[in-house]
């Protein structure tokens, strides 16, 4: 039985820090790894794209495009995988096949901000109903043309909804 004051970490588990800048004899003595002088041998560097004071190549290079403050990550599933999963017996097709259903038959590991289903073949499982934030065309085609049926979650706008609140 191991007793409290003889817990050890194991072998080598912590590293001892390298002290660097205490002479010589250490071999990392003297600049201490920072290489000669300037401004990055001293504390608080902050030189990511500094050209002397000309201006910087990204800010030079003109702006294209627009980046979403909050893009929304959905899981991307191909419907023939879930035809997989369907003929292995791991998702039920009688039922609501959602985001919450293809978690618990391990298709998707979490359910992110939705479920957005793609591809054009490889469905044929009839019947089945599908409530999911997105569908491209193709996969939307295939679930209807096997008898399926395709509910879409609908989307939320909140930046419309909220009311002046100046009043």
């Amino acid at each position: 039985m191991t007793r409290l004051n003889e817990l050890r970490d194991n072998p080598g588990a912590n590293k001892t820090r390298v002290r660097v800048g205490r002479g010589i004899g250490s071999g990392v003595g003297k600049t201490g790894g920072r290489g000669g002088k300037g401004q990055t041998a001293r504390a608080g560097v902050a030189i990511n794209g500094f050209e002397g004071g000309q201006m910087p190549l990204h800010m030079r290079m003109p702006k294209r495009g627009f980046n979403a403050w909050n893009p929304k990550d959905f899981n991307e599933v191909r419907i023939d995988r879930i035809q997989a999963y369907i003929d292995s017996g791991k998702l039920d097709a009688k039922g609501v096949i959602d985001a919450a259903a293809l978690v618990a038959a391990g298709v998707i590991r979490r359910p992110r901000d939705g479920v957005r289903l793609i591809g054009a073949e490889g469905f044929s499982a009839k019947k089945v109903t599908f409530k999911v934030d997105y569908a491209t065309k193709g996969a939307a085609a295939a679930i209807e043309a096997a008898g399926g049926k395709l509910d879409l979650i609908p989307v939320k706008e909140t930046w419309k909804k909220t009311p002046y609140a100046g009043k």
